[in-house]
């Protein structure tokens, strides 16, 4: 009995925070990734083909197949992001436990703003409301930075390294709000700003 209650207890580090048992971390990955394969498994089913069986239809939607594809690409990024930071965990804390759902949460949110934007055909309002789910995975990835990043060594995360990753995702978290501002009367220029921002995502690791 006592050894079934152990194995269900919390655990306490270190740093004297409470951490789920050793199985947590796999759990914590494992499920961060399914979540991932049903947001762009979501994303494509939501996708529909023109009325009108010709090439000309296709093109016609093209602000549609813009906005998916930015979307696609922002998810794969966000993704290869987030399993680049949780290498970094040792363990699974309560508080890295709900920062990823903060995180996750915030990704989910992708699809709704990218159904909204391209039914609009990129009008103001829902573009501004795609941009400021941007700048909610960005701001979650942040206290992502600050839990996992934060603590280690710096034999094994260098000073530079640290300061170019929180450079980085200050920048862009600024930027996507910007983003968002801008789109209420220049939503092409939004849409561009986070598209931009998203490039210097496209390699998870800051080089110090």
């Amino acid at each position: 009995m006592s050894s079934a209650w152990n194995a269900l207890a919390y655990l306490t580090n270190k740093r004297g925070r409470t951490v789920l048992p050793s199985t947590g971390l796999e759990r914590l990955n494992a499920f961060s990734d399914g979540v991932f394969a049903v947001l762009i498994t979501v994303l494509v089913l939501d996708l529909r083909p023109p009325e009108v069986p010709t090439f000309n239809a296709l093109l016609a939607s093209w602000e549609t197949w813009l906005s998916y594809g930015v979307s696609y690409l922002f998810i794969a990024i966000v993704w290869a992001n987030h399993h680049h930071l949780l290498r970094h965990a040792k363990e699974s804390t309560a508080s890295l436990m709900w920062y990823n759902f903060a995180h996750l949460f915030s990704v989910s949110l992708l699809p709704l703003a990218t159904a909204w934007m391209a039914v609009s055909e990129l009008a103001p309002q829902p573009v501004a409301f795609y941009a400021a789910v941007f700048f909610l995975v960005n701001l979650t990835y942040l206290l992502l930075i600050r839990e996992l990043i934060d603590p280690m060594p710096e034999n094994e995360v260098s000073p530079e390294v640290r300061r170019l990753m929180r450079l980085r995702a200050v920048i862009t978290l600024g930027l996507f709000g910007l983003a968002a501002i801008l789109a209420l009367k220049y939503p092409i220029v939004g849409l561009g700003i986070c598209i931009c921002c998203l490039a210097v995502y496209l390699k998870p690791q800051a080089r110090g």
